[in-house]
């Protein structure tokens, strides 16, 4: 297979993928780092920065690129075309009961119907996550939500230096599903066990190697 080199390359690959992790989560070949040209991986430069056109790529393909992009695949980042969207949230949220309100789950999912999309630390600061050692609970709360396909990133925001040039590895800009793909997009006609072996059947036959405990891990 011919190495991705480019941004529109990789959107044609996860419509073809359907599910793609961004990286390597323990299947060969599986996830964009493995398909896209070495230029287009992590590499350090000799001033002490850093170039990574994939990291980059991110924001291009979410915004244009016809699918989801979170913390999917057993809490790591990656894409899912929206093709198989109905049936992936089909699927997860059977396994994941909606938050109570008083939750902080639900309390999560209030504030982002509020105010449309947030970033990280916004979102973190009006939910009353401020205090010391705190990030990484919130996190951990966010991320459970987006392997639910509660949330989902919308875009990324990059600080600018005094020339106006972004910089840094970005933030995420989370919003629900519904609110940036509409409700229909997230509902499937079938029942979620009909969507699992679906996925499943899909996946194997792109996956041959893999075993089921594998794919299985991938589907959640």
């Amino acid at each position: 297979m011919e190495k991705v080199e480019n941004s529109s390359q990789l959107i044609e690959a996860i419509q073809q993928w359907g599910f793609l992790p961004l990286l390597d989560g323990g299947i060969d070949g599986f996830s964009a780092d493995e398909l896209v040209a070495p230029e287009c991986r992590y590499t350090l430069l000799p001033d002490g920065g850093w170039e990574w056109r994939l990291w980059k790529w991110k924001g291009s393909i979410v915004t244009e690129g016809n699918c989801v992009y979170g913390k999917f695949f057993d809490g790591k980042a990656g894409f899912v075309s929206m093709d198989w969207w109905g049936d992936f949230c089909n699927w997860r949220r059977s396994k994941h009961s909606m938050p109570s309100e008083d939750s902080v789950e639900g309390t999560i999912l209030m504030v982002l119907r509020t105010n449309g999309s947030m970033i990280t630390r916004e979102l973190r600061a009006a939910c009353g996550f401020t205090g010391p050692k705190m990030r990484s609970r919130f996190d951990s709360y966010v991320t459970r939500l987006q392997m639910a396909c509660r949330v989902v990133t919308e875009d990324f925001v990059y600080p600018h230096d005094k020339h106006d040039r972004p910089y840094g590895w970005g933030w995420s800009l989370l919003t629900t599903p519904e609110q940036l793909y509409g409700r229909e997009a997230c509902e499937c006609e079938r029942s979620p066990k009909e969507s699992y072996e679906r996925m499943l059947g899909h996946l194997r036959r792109l996956l041959p190697y893999a075993n089921d405990n594998q794919l299985v891990r991938v589907l959640g």
